[in-house]
């Protein structure tokens, strides 16, 4: 075989690889928030959508526009703050009422478009009762009290029924989780084609909710990791290690966490887990404990699991 022969044989493979490696993404994601607690500017919202689209879906909404405004300082995004608003987010998926996942809808509502809000019959009775209900916040949604604007087409989600989402080729599966028993979030179950992704809104360990929740969740995806097709789970720590159980209020800590996969790699086969992605959604500050939850995870990381920190306005793949 000649030199030149050989170094175009080295091309194409290069390229094959390059290309392979390509094809094997799902789902983009850009994180709009990635944080629990204070910093009202980075609260829990993730935009994701199959690979080379634009029709994402709004997974949690604390905070909206200013990690809009992030991803397009990183040029994830080539248009402006509102279009990404209104043409690009095609519907918001809650998993719970509390604040700091709603926020940013509630703000950015009167700037949207008309889009489909997703949640359970609990958080969705809540946000109507007590956000969009006239008094503390005019009622986008298309029911509810007062007199309804019908920007939002308020959608209720049946469990573990598979919902077909609105001008995306995507659908979704909603599963309860236990955040202080016997207050509810969710866990959404996402399909794209054959494959799909994790996310989880705040859940405190089964065994301290008293609660089976996790291991009903864990049963049902445990054959999709099996078979590859899960791309990741977006699941909290909110807390470090020495955050005494009375005070979890519902949330994990790395060791929590690790026990809780323990039992997934349990339902899915030994070894399932080795370099699965794992995005540690929900840290809460101070940075110090941010720090140490870091250091913690990494200690007790045994069974080989990729761990993913999202960054505000950082685009990734699955």
């Amino acid at each position: 075989m000649s030199t030149f022969s050989r170094f175009l044989l080295c091309v194409l493979l290069i390229s094959t690889t390059v290309f392979s490696q390509k094809d094997k993404y799902s789902f983009q994601v850009v994180p709009l928030g990635i944080k629990g607690g204070i910093d009202e500017k980075n609260l829990s919202a993730y935009l994701l959508a199959p690979s080379n689209t634009t029709d994402f879906i709004c997974l949690d909404a604390g905070t909206i526009n200013a990690g809009i405004e992030r991803a397009i300082d990183n040029k994830v995004f080539k248009i402006s703050t509102s279009d990404v608003l209104r043409k690009y987010i095609k519907g918001y998926f809650i998993s719970h009422a509390h604040l700091d996942h709603v926020s940013g809808l509630i703000i950015n509502s009167p700037a949207d478009s008309s889009k489909t809000v997703y949640a359970t019959e609990k958080c969705m009775e809540m946000m109507e009762n007590h956000y969009f209900n006239d008094q503390t916040w005019a009622n986008f949604g298309d029911k509810g009290p007062g007199f309804p604007l019908k920007k939002y087409h308020f959608q209720t989600l049946n469990v573990a029924e598979e919902t077909p989402v609105s001008n995306t080729k995507m659908t979704l599966k909603a599963f309860p989780l236990s955040h202080v028993n016997p207050f509810e979030s969710t866990a959404f179950l996402v399909k794209n084609e054959d494959s799909y992704a994790l996310y989880l809104g705040d859940t405190g360990p089964d065994s301290v909710e008293k609660s089976d929740k996790l291991k009903a969740l864990w049963t049902a995806v445990a054959p999709l990791v099996q078979n590859k097709q899960l791309k990741g789970i977006f699941i909290e720590v909110s807390f470090p290690n020495e955050q005494p159980d009375q005070f979890l209020f519902g949330h994990l800590t790395p060791n929590y966490l690790m026990k809780e996969l323990h039992v997934l790699e349990d339902l899915a086969g030994k070894g399932s887990l080795k370099n699965f992605k794992i995005i540690i959604t929900h840290l809460k500050p101070p940075a110090k404990n941010i720090i140490k939850i870091k250091e913690q995870l990494k200690a007790q990381n045994d069974l080989g699991i990729q761990i993913i920190y999202p960054e505000q306005g950082k685009k990734f793949e699955l």
